[in-house]
């Protein structure tokens, strides 16, 4: 009887060993022989199942991108400004496992300005973080536009002052949430 391959988990696999390695070493140790180390498994095996390293990335991406949205399947019903700090408590680097999404997604920003193809997607993902934030924020003092992109800006510089230790993640979380006070008022 032939073995039973379970290809979504293989692709996973490989996906975590890429975020692993760009975690620890940086994009650009991501090759197909390092990543394959990483995932013990063969180089072969990570081709077959990744035609280019570009392939790979964006699956990788997208598994990050599936986390920070499964996290969030838990929190329930929330105010607008609860749900965009539940947000923000995903997307910031306050756990090991946050940490390294957020060192994965900082190099991905990196590559994105040699790379314009995986560029498009990035910035896809942020004008939909934008309008997001901007539907949640219609109705209040500011106006939703402008107040979003303030939020998406502060959330990714908030991020990269903590991932380089330059800000404590409460001073970070403190900062946001008093910005949140600026775009809704202030807090019930």
């Amino acid at each position: 009887m032939p073995k039973q391959v379970d290809h979504a988990e293989r692709r996973a696999l490989i996906a975590d060993a890429v975020l692993a390695v760009i975690a620890r070493s940086g994009l650009e140790e991501a090759s197909v022989r390092h990543v394959a180390a990483e995932a013990g498994v063969s180089v072969g095996m990570v081709q077959h199942y990744f035609r280019s390293k570009d392939e790979m990335m964006r699956f990788a991406l997208e598994r990050i991108s599936a986390g920070v949205e499964e996290r969030l399947s838990g929190v329930g019903e929330l105010s607008a400004r609860a749900m965009l700090r539940a947000l923000f408590l995903q997307l910031l680097p306050l756990d090991e496992q946050r940490t390294r999404e957020g060192r994965v997604a900082l190099e991905f920003i990196s590559y994105a300005t040699v790379r314009p193809e995986l560029g498009g997607e990035l910035r896809d993902n942020a004008r939909a973080l934008r309008e997001y934030f901007a539907a949640q924020i219609d109705g209040g003092p500011l106006a939703p536009e402008p107040a979003a992109t303030g939020l998406l800006a502060m959330l990714e510089g908030l991020g990269v002052q903590v991932l380089s230790g330059q800000l404590a993640p409460d001073d970070a979380v403190a900062a946001f949430d008093a910005y949140l006070g600026v775009v809704f008022g202030p807090a019930e």
